[in-house]
């Protein structure tokens, strides 16, 4: 069960299960564009891998997808466009993004998911797609209230 709230250029999509989560990054996967970038965040345990999981079924990619934290990009190539999912919380300094040649991800034909954005802005170009998950203990283990701009 999913409330969906919808304002100028914002979403607020509220969910109470994982697969919820899965299906809404689902829906953005098929939606997704060249060149686009999807900047996801919150806190550890909110359900960001549950959610690049299923943004890479909606690009067609059946291979399995977890959270590149000690690689910090995973690329797939099977899908409708490649995917370079990139995962920055182990990230010291925003020069190690020179190291894996983020450029040609960023500005790439493919489409890129980076979870823990908010720890490289400097290097983001202007135009993303910001995707926060949020849980709320009080309301619901499950729950989950995910905004998107």
């Amino acid at each position: 069960m999913a409330e969906h709230k919808k304002t100028e250029n914002r979403i607020v999509q509220e969910t109470t299960a994982p697969q919820a989560t899965y299906e809404l990054g689902e829906q953005l996967g098929k939606q997704a564009q060249p060149g686009q970038i999807y900047c996801l965040d919150g806190e550890l345990g909110v359900g960001k891998t549950v959610f690049a999981q299923g943004f890479a079924a909606g690009l067609g990619i059946s291979e399995p997808v977890s959270s590149p934290t000690f690689t910090i990009l995973q690329q797939y190539e099977e899908g409708r466009l490649s995917l370079y999912h990139f995962d920055v919380y182990r990230i010291d300094d925003v020069e190690e993004m020179d190291e894996i040649g983020y450029e040609d991800c960023f500005y790439g034909d493919g489409v890129c998911l980076i979870e823990w954005s908010q720890r490289i802005t400097e290097i983001l170009p202007k135009e993303v797609i910001r995707v926060r998950i949020e849980k709320d203990l009080d309301r619901d283990f499950d729950y989950r209230r995910i905004t998107i701009e």
